[in-house]
């Protein structure tokens, strides 16, 4: 194809003058959803103009897209609260135009309140901290468009057009951009924005797709590179009852597809006193389901949501702040290798994950202790976090970990003596300068639960030792009953489960984890040490960290090992599903039907002696033959090897370059592409002759590169970052629209 360089609208070549401004929105998920919210909400800025818009959607799903689908399996569900989705702007998102009345702006939990009270059907019957099937929000979302689209038909001056069809090119002629659909049509557009969501990497294209093909080929295995849509990818004409399926993943998209053939193919979760939740297999499932993955870990359930659904409660951080991070970069960065960069770069183990882990181990220890242990804690630590920032300290993960040990040290040497009636509560409060009596309640509601708490403030109040109240109870959240028992360790929160001797020890293991797991998200994610470290880590100061590494934040390297280590981190410790979903996955390891016995690092393969194609733990050392490969994983975006044309396509036409991070030679050969386009802060891509191309605007997983986190549903009340970088799209619109007439 030949390259095609073209150059910006000129604005004194105006639009004809009898003909409308015509924008394209290449894509129909959720985001043009919120798209189409906020230009039909300030429409009123065409002031006697016209406006063509051309949705064009591959699936025909209109606000939902394939991933949102109304249609799909009914077995996935979301991993987000009802509460916390939204689909229009609101009053948080400063300088966002006109705003709808808020009985037209529902959240996905109002939007089900309402209808369910029009059908009586059990899915739509939410409380506002539930977690909504996957498929609800599909069909909320359709519902959403539908009327901001209306909204939008509705002026004289705007035409709407959707398109079922895959867009596979762009073409510039002239001052124009033609739109290629699949089909050969092409239409005109004089503004193109990039909605197209997730893809996945075609196997022909990705050498790790081309090995687990070539393994399924040789062995007689089906390959499925990509398992949605469910319903359509894995029927009984792919898995039948006696295949035996593995699935390369084990985070959310695993969870769907291993729900998807054993409760969608009539299998049946059940109560049962002193079991709890038992599975009850029909026969049509597969033989085996055996799930691996680097980790050899699902991701961990999500808490229960104590937080109010606006954001006021989310964790603010003590260490982790973007003012810390400024410090480490003036006085711990290194200089960017290409000139004309201003900002030094970070290594991210080294300078941001301390701050990382820092802020996790108090913030543990402050659920633990309470509000009035904070004192203490940040007292001791204090001290070393300023030498670190100041560079006077050496790096490494857990390095300002020693200092806050050392503060629950003193804590629990503190405790001990009035918790088993050594020394008297006000003698002890004399030797310190925090709440003896608040820590200590506060530890014991936490461990044990508030009846405990309740006996144990009647033997404070009576001069009674506590410690005999408590003897012989367990906590009711699995954590330990010992007064020096639950100890922050970062290793064993990322890591909980080592790899063990054989499947059967492996098994057991993360069995025994995962029921703990479950215990303590039931507990929430303000009640429960590990869940709040968590929760309020990596969700709520994920900006801290996005801040930390996008935009070549941190060096090259640093950002490659962020990625192939950290994301999943995060996305394990802060992004899984919810405890009920988790509780069946487990119900599902404890009747056999799913294997997890092949441990961290499995790899399937091609075996000689059995002509057979096999999955190999190397820590466990199970082996186990298979009849379905399901990568069931997702792929972070890469137009080298999408399955997908339109961004291939635009490379070769020079449209768009990929996003680099520059290596330390200066010279290209240790430059990092995680596969992101190049794109400018108003979101248009960077030509490959450096020029920019601002008739085109691209959104979501495209950004992905320099910006990291990026993909999520629209959060309400949050001042959210999907809404903020719609405003920046719209902002230039309208601009172009009245300088083009």
């Amino acid at each position: 194809m030949t390259t095609t360089h073209t150059e910006p609208p000129n604005p004194a070549h105006p639009a004809a003058p009898d003909r409308p401004y015509r924008l394209a929105l290449v894509g129909g998920g959720p985001r043009a959803t919120y798209v189409v919210e906020r230009l039909s909400a300030t429409i009123g800025r065409l002031e006697g103009r016209r406006l063509e818009v051309r949705v064009f959607e591959r699936t025909g799903e209109f606000g939902a897209g394939q991933a949102h689908s109304a249609g799909q399996a009914r077995t996935s569900y979301l991993n987000r609260i009802g509460c916390q989705v939204g689909f229009a702007a609101d009053e948080t998102v400063s300088g966002s135009g006109p705003l709808r009345p808020r009985e037209k702006r529902p959240t996905l939990h109002e939007w089900c309140r309402r209808r369910y009270a029009e059908t009586g059907h059990p899915d739509f019957d939410l409380r506002p901290e539930d977690w909504p099937r996957r498929y609800v929000h599909g069909l909320a979302l359709s519902d959403m468009f539908q009327a901001f689209a209306d909204d939008l038909r509705r002026h004289p001056g705007a035409d709407l057009h959707l398109h079922h069809a895959e867009v596979v090119d762009i073409e510039p002629v002239g001052a124009e951009l033609q739109i290629v659909t699949a089909d050969g049509t092409r239409r005109p557009a004089d503004e193109v924005l990039l909605l197209t969501g997730h893809s996945y990497h075609d196997p022909g294209l990705s050498p790790e797709g081309r090995r687990l093909a070539k393994a399924a080929a040789r062995g007689g295995a089906a390959h499925v590179p990509h398992p949605y849509p469910l319903n359509e990818l894995l029927g009984p004409d792919t898995v039948g009852p006696t295949d035996v399926v593995g699935l390369v993943g084990m985070g959310l998209t695993a969870i769907d597809t291993i729900l998807h053939l054993t409760e969608g193919r009539n299998g049946s979760f059940h109560e049962e006193p002193g079991r709890g939740l038992v599975y009850r297999a029909s026969g049509t499932e597969p033989a085996a389901i055996v799930a691996f993955s680097g980790s050899g870990l699902f991701t961990f359930a999500r808490p229960d949501n104590h937080k109010p659904g606006d954001g006021s409660g989310d964790h603010p951080g003590m260490f982790l702040t973007k003012e810390a991070v400024d410090l480490l970069r003036a006085n711990r960065g290194q200089p960017y290798p290409t000139p004309g960069r201003a900002r030094p770069q970070l290594d991210f183990d080294r300078d941001v994950l301390p701050l990382v882990v820092a802020e996790m181990a108090h913030l543990y220890y402050v659920t633990l202790f309470g509000p009035s242990a904070a004192l203490p804690l940040t007292h001791r630590a204090m001290p070393c976090y300023l030498a670190f920032l100041t560079g006077a300290r050496p790096g490494g993960e857990d390095c300002l970990l020693p200092a806050l040990d050392a503060a629950v040290d003193d804590i629990v040497r503190t405790l001990l003596p009035v918790l088993r009636g050594e020394q008297a509560l006000f003698a002890t409060q004399k030797t310190v300068v925090w709440s003896v009596r608040d820590v200590l309640l506060h530890w014991v509601r936490t461990v044990y639960g508030p009846s405990a708490q309740y006996e144990v403030r009647r033997c404070l109040d009576r001069s009674l030792p506590p410690a005999a109240v408590l003897e012989g109870r367990d906590s009711p959240w699995c954590l330990d009953t010992g007064l020096d028992g639950n100890r922050f360790d970062w290793r064993a929160a990322v890591r909980p489960v080592s790899p063990a001797g054989s499947p059967a020890e492996y098994r057991a293991e993360l069995l025994e984890f995962m029921i703990r797991d479950q215990a303590w998200a039931r507990q929430g994610n303000l009640c429960n040490p590990h869940k709040a470290a968590s929760d309020g880590v990596w969700r709520d100061l994920r900006s801290v960290i996005s801040y930390a590494v996008d935009d070549a934040g941190v060096t090259a390297a640093s950002q490659q090992a962020f990625l192939r280590r950290h994301t999943s981190r995060h996305n394990r410790l802060a992004n899984g599903a919810a405890p009920e979903v988790m509780a069946k996955i487990t119900a599902l390891v404890e009747h056999g039907l799913l294997d997890v016995g092949t441990g961290p690092d499995a790899r399937v393969r091609y075996e000689e002696s059995s002509g057979r194609t096999v999955v190999v733990g190397p820590h466990t050392g199970a082996r186990r033959a298979l009849d379905v490969v399901v990568e069931a994983r997702m792929h972070p975006f890469d137009p080298r090897v999408d399955v997908r044309p339109l961004y291939r396509n635009l490379r070769e036409r020079g449209l768009v370059r990929l996003w680099r991070n520059h290596g330390a030679d200066g010279a290209g050969a240790t430059d990092f592409a995680p596969g992101g386009l190049d794109l400018t802060p108003q979101f248009h891509p960077l030509r490959t002759d450096g020029d920019v191309e601002s008739r085109i605007t691209v959104l979501g997983a495209p950004a992905e590169g320099a910006r990291s986190f990026l993909l999520s549903a629209l959060r309400p009340d949050a001042d959210h970052y999907v809404m903020r970088d719609i405003l920046v799209w719209l902002d230039g619109f309208w601009e172009s629209l009245v300088r083009s007439q």
